[in-house]
């Protein structure tokens, strides 16, 4: 049969359906592993950019790294194609296992299929497979992700200076928090990872603007995060050139917390009607970050209006004209888990309703690994078996062929599997788990002072852990 993306998937004998996502990532990975064991066509054809301080990294798990600007000045696509990032896909097609891809091999070792295996096998990769094993210098990426400018509304907890221009307020009035090693110290943000002023000469920017031209053509997927893109001036210059030069085969994906002020929403749901229009490109997918319910979504998110944010789902899934989908990015960390069920209910309750022709309401659970101490592997058991039976429940709405688009996917599943095998094969000493409590403790303690927040009136289900974590502190 054909499932809501027009690609092949399979119809199990209980009426479940096997989605092309998962079937493409398993041939995918056979596909992979005859070449090595540890190719990937990520690393040529997806490449996240940090304009703002200059740093490029292909795939989300490997830590970024500079890119030198020397290079920029007679060549803006190594913007992509760093010395650094040619050396690793010359070990991918040599069977080597580089330590910055090692989620990877770790959820590969569980038995479970990895982003590796996902991401190659969406078309935009597949469908240069060859190419990637002819070229390790000078490929042309289809998936592109630009940060142009760290200005945002909100300091969510896992945040950063680097990437918030409210978190940066805040560390330069208060300083760092207090935990064990000081964090987000200004110190910390010195040299190449200081962003640089949205004021002042950007080389990556500029780079970015003589490269476009030349790698607009061969764009299949092209995503806006920040900071807040929808308070950015770079990201409706994109789709001014966007609407002047229509792309019938683009992927425009803007990533938004979706809580802005409502003159920065109502100009940019102005350019989402035009974008989405006709052939101007192929399809719009609103990423919108919220990583649990209500107010604990809320206090992981400081600034985040949850109202607000559901308000303006409804506003764009009800007046965007044309193919365009909305996916939910929820970051899974420990205080996503106590309320993740409403969150999903909710996401049941938004494909019901505006999932009629095609799956418009999507969402993904990718692992918050840091800051260490709001990482799932610091979950106290009740949440653990809360996590395990949400898994439980996930699994009675799988989607059924007869009731296309309303449950639950196979891998949206198989992802939170995924999570939670991560959590429960944790190798975490009994000294770095009383280290991370107390850095808990002091963290969320210190948020509580400066942002006039109270931790156990949100999360009271976490009383008992709190006061772990408090005596931990003490020592």
């Amino acid at each position: 049969m054909k499932d809501n993306s027009g690609d092949k998937s399979n119809v199990n004998e209980d009426g479940t359906i096997e989605s092309h996502f998962y079937i493409d990532a398993k041939d995918m990975q056979t596909k992979l592993n005859a070449v090595s064991p540890s190719m990937c066509l990520a690393k040529w054809k997806q490449v996240t950019l940090n304009l703002t301080t200059g740093h490029s990294n292909s795939c989300y798990h490997p830590a970024p790294h500079k890119i030198p600007t020397a290079l920029l000045e007679n060549d803006p696509a190594a913007l992509h194609n760093t010395p650094y990032k040619i050396a690793r896909r010359k070990e991918m097609l040599e069977g080597i296992k580089h330590n910055e891809c090692s989620y990877c091999w770790n959820i590969e070792k569980d038995g479970n299929l990895s982003d590796r295996a996902y991401r190659s096998g969406e078309p935009w990769a597949a469908s240069a497979f060859d190419e990637c094993l002819a070229d390790v210098s000078a490929p042309v990426p289809s998936y592109v992700e630009v940060n142009f400018n760290s200005a945002c509304n909100l300091k969510c907890s896992y945040c950063s200076p680097q990437y918030s221009t409210s978190w940066m307020q805040e560390t330069k009035k208060h300083g760092a928090y207090p935990t064990t090693v000081p964090h987000n110290a200004l110190e910390h943000f010195t040299g190449d990872r200081m962003p640089i002023k949205h004021s002042a000469y950007n080389p990556y920017v500029e780079a970015f603007w003589e490269w476009w031209p030349t790698l607009y053509p061969e764009l299949k997927h092209f995503r806006m995060t920040g900071g807040e893109p929808l308070m950015d001036r770079n990201t409706y210059k994109v789709f001014d050139y966007v609407l002047a030069n229509p792309k019938a085969d683009l992927h425009l994906d803007i990533t938004s917390n979706f809580s802005v002020e409502p003159k920065f929403f109502d100009k940019y749901m102005g350019y989402v009607s035009k974008l989405c229009e006709g052939d101007n490109i192929e399809h719009l997918m609103q990423y919108v970050s919220v990583d649990t319910y209500g107010e604990q979504a809320e206090y992981i998110r400081n600034g985040l209006d949850f109202d607000r944010l559901i308000n303006n789902v409804h506003r764009f899934l009800t007046e965007a004209p044309g193919r365009n989908s909305i996916t939910f990015i929820i970051t899974m960390n420990m205080l996503s888990i106590p309320n993740i069920n409403e969150l999903l209910f909710l996401i049941l309750e938004l494909r019901a309703k505006y999932s009629t022709t095609y799956q418009r309401i999507w969402f993904d659970t990718p692992l918050l690994r840091q800051p260490a101490w709001q990482s799932i592997e610091m979950a106290p058991p009740s949440l653990r078996k809360s996590l395990h039976l949400t898994k439980t429940w996930m699994s009675t709405y799988l989607e059924k062929d007869d009731v296309p688009f309303q449950g639950f996917k196979d891998y949206e599943i198989q992802r939170v599997q995924r999570d939670i095998d991560w959590m429960d094969n944790s190798t975490l000493t009994r000294e770095e788990i009383q280290r991370r409590k107390a850095d808990f403790f002091k963290f969320f303690n210190e948020h509580d002072n400066r942002r006039g927040t109270i931790f156990l009136a949100t999360f009271p289900e976490l009383e008992t852990f709190w006061d772990q974590c408090r005596e931990a502190a003490k020592k």
